[in-house]
């Protein structure tokens, strides 16, 4: 399985969400994807995934299993399971998709050996990262010239400080003067 260590080596899932709550980024089962479909082709490989739900007593889980196939007669299989649960004012299809969607995530991870260096946990050396203030937001915004550059500093503001009133009172206050110039 030379194809699979190749591939292995050339994948690089991006984590493209953010987790507001817990404040760190992570990948979806589409951002797996989304990277290795160019890879398969170039290898002329096939991927193929299939769920099945299980049942363990009263509880129900989705598993999902990733097969990889070189073009030869052998054939790869990872596989990973998620719980279905109703969370929020989530629907049943939803919660069975969102299991699948999971679950396909984690196969596609074990499988291409995708790690978390980029997690929090990962690169957290525990020492107190100075929090941004409000004030220090402010003083950034000021420094716009242009609508473009107010957006772009806006932009990579911490998600918690773009929503301080004073914070979003600067950065309209600023935007009516780019646009009214």
């Amino acid at each position: 399985m030379n194809k699979l260590t190749e591939i292995q080596n050339e994948l690089k899932a991006k984590k493209s969400c953010y987790n507001k709550f817990g404040k760190y980024y992570y990948r979806k089962c589409e951002d797996i994807l989304e990277a290795l479909k160019p890879l398969l082709a170039k290898h002329d490989c096939t991927l193929t995934i299939d769920d099945n739900v299980g049942h363990c007593g009263d509880y129900t889980y989705i598993e999902s299993c990733v097969s990889f196939n070189d073009g030869g007669e052998a054939t790869i299989t990872s596989c990973a399971q998620a719980g279905i649960e109703k969370a929020g004012g989530m629907a049943l299809p939803q919660a069975f998709g969102s299991a699948s969607s999971y679950s396909r995530k984690y196969a596609l991870g074990a499988m291409f050996l995708l790690d978390d260096t980029e997690d929090p946990d990962a690169t957290n050396d525990h020492k107190p990262t100075p929090k941004m203030t409000s004030k220090d937001a402010c003083v950034k915004l000021d420094t716009a010239k242009t609508i473009d550059k107010l957006v772009s500093i806006w932009n990579a503001l911490p998600v918690d400080i773009k929503q301080v009133d004073e914070v979003i009172k600067k950065k309209d206050t600023l935007k009516t003067e780019f646009t009214t110039k």
